[in-house]
């Protein structure tokens, strides 16, 4: 968490500072709509009590064919799953937010989470509103960021045909979109 509070001045930002706790029902995932300096898609996974996460540019797919690319960037902390709002100009992500998607997750891979992280091989099946059904996240040699992949498994959660990432832009939680709070 000390990357995450290093990037933010809790003064100026009315992003979260710290955890919220663990949430009831199973680990839970949040996919937050991001409109910064790109528009991008933020993959979170509750993992030993931070949200795991993933930039990724495209937003993730429901076709199992796609393969979306997923930038590692620092954890953050619990309270940020029901993050929505406006990051000021000149603080670190500025722009708008939203809770694109969200729900609970099971881990598939065996093992615990942290350890298959560690491999570079994740896959979880997700329980949410837009996204359904197995992911699998894989880690790529890459630089000094961290790059996966991101994949929608070919299961009763995939579509070719239905584009979520285009076609439904709104909150799960306020039914805003990230132009309301620009």
């Amino acid at each position: 968490m000390a990357s995450y509070r290093a990037k933010r001045d809790s003064s100026r930002t009315p992003e979260p500072a710290g955890d919220s706790g663990r949430r009831p029902g199973g680990p839970v995932f949040v996919v937050q709509r991001h409109e910064a300096s790109s528009t991008h898609f933020d993959f979170r996974l509750e993992i030993d009590g931070v949200l795991v996460s993933w930039a990724v540019p495209k937003g993730p797919s429901v076709d199992p064919d796609d393969r979306r690319l997923a930038i590692r960037t620092e954890d953050h902390p619990l309270g940020y799953a029901d993050f929505e709002g406006r990051i000021p100009q000149g603080e670190y992500g500025a722009g708008t937010v939203i809770v694109w998607d969200t729900g609970h997750f099971d881990v598939l891979t065996t093992g615990s989470a942290r350890q298959a992280l560690a491999d570079g091989h994740l896959t979880v099946s997700l329980h949410g509103t837009k996204l359904a059904g197995g992911f699998s996240l894989i880690r790529r040699p890459s630089g000094p960021r961290e790059q996966w992949l991101l994949l929608k498994k070919n299961d009763e959660g995939a579509d070719r045909r239905r584009k979520p990432a285009e076609t439904q832009p709104e909150s799960v939680v306020s039914d805003r979109t990230n132009k309301d709070f620009a």
